[in-house]
């Protein structure tokens, strides 16, 4: 199945205008960083409710954490104060005390962040009605204001990494509470933060316009506004580029696109992590995939290499196993199912299927459509015809979760800690219609008992063993089967200078920041 795409003379004319009709007005006389995301429309700009890379992106240039990692980079060794100034926690590792940074500001005349605010945001974080990462914060057994600059959380039990729950992403965001309530609701249209950047206005489908925040406590950023642009044709996002109408842009992961974008004048590739894994994680609950032999039957039928050279080794890395590479806790020490079409039709064979199998798999049409269309080639050598379905993003995201798709191929990243994608993922608590569920589709319970035990165990060298037996678990079990980590790939004027060396970024894009330069 191929998208058909507009015309290269419709996709010209609608970028021009578009571009006609940001640039116009004061903001021309002002440095404007013009960013193009891939996107139809923001999600939500409430950070505690999305987990879409398009909102995410934007989320980390409004919004600051108790802590956070440095610019250019996702070691959880290198982790900084932000809204907090220092921290102490127990022998236990259960009681930890956060003095806040005096002086930080929210966006919009929401006057100081208080411990208030923070307990707010950490219980609205932890709530399954109010947040997506409500799992995150099981553990959690009271966050409590000491006094007006000190937050005290206790934890039911150890977590692996708890300044990972409460760094700048995801849940972690610290958000006012006045304005929440003053939202009633409405947050995509009063998103107050404390980052580089604030909220100027929103324009369905249009973009988010941003504006430097003059208390900003690192100092007020270099550039005057951001205008965040949502242009969901890729071919619309290159030619943009191309007309001087943008300085920063989501581009391929795809190695033919980097070769064939490398010789754009003034254009720099920017390729950094963290690597998304891609899965095709596959329904245990369905027929015929319940059938541990069919379900292997798939992983003999994938030839990951063919993967691998397709997309581009610049931009992928094979990955055998179901926690994305270079994660604590990751192992390659799984099994491995070689690629064996013949093996995959002996298989079908014996679990009842001599003519092979069809599935009905839905795809959301913002993926590529060329590494499914070599999915359902490499399936059907093995006798499994696949009937794709590509449908909006939005409602794919939907639809998965309501076990409508016999297999699911998912790209995603999380904190750089195996708990995380493995809880997430592969944890029965994540099933669809649990409270607890964060993707929300996950039909894998073989590994519950390491993951959980592995969430508390205090002997870091145990910990590891146990995160190890919950990926070889999986793996035996074909809960899905991995394909490869692929990077963030972006493209970047070089009149554009983001103020750091840019080698990964928790929110899948390029920080902004005070530093951030345009010549």
């Amino acid at each position: 199945m191929r998208l058909s795409l507009p015309t290269r003379s419709a996709i010209l004319a609608a970028a021009v205008a578009a571009g006609l009709a940001l640039s116009a007005g004061p903001a021309a006389a002002q440095k404007v960083v013009r960013v193009g995301i891939h996107g139809a429309d923001i999600g939500s700009l409430d950070p505690h409710m999305s987990a879409q890379t398009i909102d995410n992106v934007i989320h980390a240039w409004i919004y600051g954490g108790l802590v956070r990692f440095p610019a250019g980079t996702i070691d959880p060794s290198r982790i900084e104060p932000d809204i907090a100034q220092s921290w102490t926690k127990s022998a236990d590792g259960l009681v930890w005390t956060f003095t806040l940074r005096p002086g930080v500001k929210f966006h919009g005349g929401y006057g100081e962040v208080t411990a208030d605010d923070v307990v707010y945001s950490l219980q609205r974080a932890g709530n399954p009605k109010t947040s997506a990462f409500a799992s995150d914060f099981k553990s959690f057994d009271k966050v409590e204001a000491v006094d007006p600059r000190t937050v005290r959380i206790t934890l039911k039990t150890p977590v692996p990494s708890l300044l990972g729950l409460v760094t700048a992403q995801r849940g972690g965001y610290v958000i006012s509470r006045k304005a929440d309530q003053e939202a009633a609701g409405q947050y995509t249209s009063k998103a107050i933060g404390t980052g580089p950047f604030q909220l100027e206005e929103y324009r369905a489908k249009q973009f988010v316009a941003l504006t430097a925040n003059p208390d900003y406590f690192r100092g007020k950023p270099k550039v005057d506004r951001v205008l965040y642009r949502f242009i969901p044709a890729n071919e619309s996002r290159d030619l943009a580029f191309r007309s001087g109408e943008l300085d920063l842009f989501y581009g391929r992961k795809d190695q033919r696109w980097v070769d064939r974008m490398k010789s754009t004048p003034g254009l720099a590739i920017e390729v950094f992590g963290p690597g998304e894994l891609r899965l095709i994680n596959l329904n245990t609950t369905m027929k015929p995939f319940d059938d541990i032999r069919v379900r292997r039957a798939v992983a003999h039928a994938i030839n990951r290499a063919d993967f691998v050279k397709f997309v581009g080794a610049d931009v992928v890395s094979p990955n055998p196993s179901v926690v994305p590479l270079g994660y604590l806790g990751y192992t390659d020490q799984v099994e491995r199912f070689a690629y064996d079409p013949e093996k995959s039709k002996q298989l079908l064979k014996e679990a009842g299927y001599p003519n092979g199998i069809t599935i009905k798999v839905l795809g959301s049409n913002r993926s590529f459509v060329e590494p499914y269309q070599l999915l359902q080639a490499q399936l059907a050598k093995a006798g499994i015809t696949m009937e794709l379905q590509l449908i909006e993003h939005t409602a794919w995201h939907a639809q998965i979760r309501q076990n409508l798709s016999a297999m699911v191929v998912y790209t995603a990243a999380r904190f750089p800690v195996a708990d995380i994608f493995l809880t997430q993922f592969f944890h029965s608590a994540s099933a669809p219609g649990k409270p607890t569920a964060v993707t929300n589709f996950s039909h894998c319970d073989v590994a519950d008992r390491e993951i959980d035990a592995a969430r508390v165990e205090q002997d870091p060298k145990r910990q590891l063993e146990l995160w190890h037996q919950a990926q070889q678990k999986i793996i035996a079990n074909v809960c899905a089967v991995p394909l490869f980590d692929e990077d963030q790939v972006w493209g970047r004027s070089t009149k554009l200078e983001f103020g750091h060396e840019l080698k990964a970024s928790i929110s899948f894009g390029p920080m902004l920041t005070e530093q951030t330069t345009l010549k």
